[in-house]
């Protein structure tokens, strides 16, 4: 059945609108518009709030006492994407591990170029600790670009001498900006949703007159020493593939306990349709144990 599966979510994909256009005003429409158009699972309840002086959104799961906290990065490119379309993804991690969810609205590019979308994240995670909510309760976590400024988070938490949480969690991450990573070549085509041409504007637009191969804007290049744990998942069909392979060999180098988890056959940033792919539900399973044994670990 997940052939078939696998199949169908393909097709599905390409026919998506959002590889119609590059425009940016145009993706953030077509992209609000797709994930507005999945109704939330009943029990989730999002409020808007803030964290310091960071939008967020609350989401918490009816049922679920929350005993840790999910801090998390939407994906879009740095460019399009809020904290409330990401909900129903980031919901289910929390349900798997007794969270409930901060998700963040950081500012987007190309109205607000690098380093405001870090400088919100680093902001939004001081003040959580400010709260009084112990790091040890919290799990820092994103996807696709979410997924590489929740890596750039946690590098400048800890420079700036923040304790850091019980762990890290990024699905497709794009950490590396210079779009150097051999999959995004060798994938091409193969990959249903994304392109090289995808990316090459949003990276003008987000790093502006920066070097795209600065740590904070590509973290598999920056030194990932003392992060805590780190779970690293990707699909085998998607361009990013080496971005997540390289970040976790970079996490590796540097002495930081990872774990890589590719999926073959699927694409970026699979969980999302764990609904109608069982590699999704399942990926959110076993990342959610990982998790949920840090978070535990944190506490003996």
């Amino acid at each position: 059945m997940s052939s078939e599966q696998r199949h169908a979510l393909d097709v599905t994909l390409r026919q998506s609108p959002l590889g119609t256009t590059t425009d940016v005003h145009e993706l953030r429409r077509l992209f609000a518009q797709l994930m507005s158009s999945q109704p939330l699972p009943p029990d989730l309840r999002m409020t808007a709030a803030m964290l310091g002086t960071v939008p967020t959104v609350e989401i918490s799961v009816a049922g679920v006492a929350p005993r840790h906290r999910l801090l998390y990065f939407h994906g879009g490119v740095y460019a399009f994407g809020s904290a409330s379309l990401a909900a129903e993804l980031a919901g289910q991690i929390a349900r798997r591990i007794d969270a409930s969810v901060i998700s963040v609205d950081y500012r987007l590019a190309p109205e607000h170029r690098f380093p405001a979308a870090l400088d919100d994240a680093v902001a939004a995670y001081g003040a959580l600790l400010a709260s009084g909510v112990a790091p040890r309760d919290i799990v820092v976590a994103g996807e696709s670009a979410g997924g590489g400024l929740a890596i750039a988070c946690l590098v400048a938490a800890r420079d700036r001498g923040l304790p850091l949480p019980a762990a890290g969690f990024v699905m497709s991450p794009w950490a590396d900006l210079t779009l150097s990573g051999a999959s995004m070549d060798t994938k091409e085509g193969i990959d249903p949703q994304l392109a090289r041409a995808a990316f090459v504007p949003r990276v003008a637009d987000y790093v502006g007159d920066h070097d795209p191969a600065a740590d904070f804007i590509s973290p598999i290049f920056a030194d990932l020493s003392g992060l805590p744990p780190l779970v690293i998942q990707a699909g085998s069909h998607e361009v990013l593939l080496d971005d997540a392979v390289r970040l976790a060999q970079r996490a590796a180098a540097d002495d930081v306990a990872v774990t890589l988890d590719i999926t073959s056959g699927v694409p970026h940033v699979f969980q999302a349709y764990h609904a109608v792919l069982t590699e999704g539900a399942a990926a959110l399973d076993r990342a959610s144990r990982l998790l949920s044994a840090e978070l535990r670990e944190g506490r003996s």
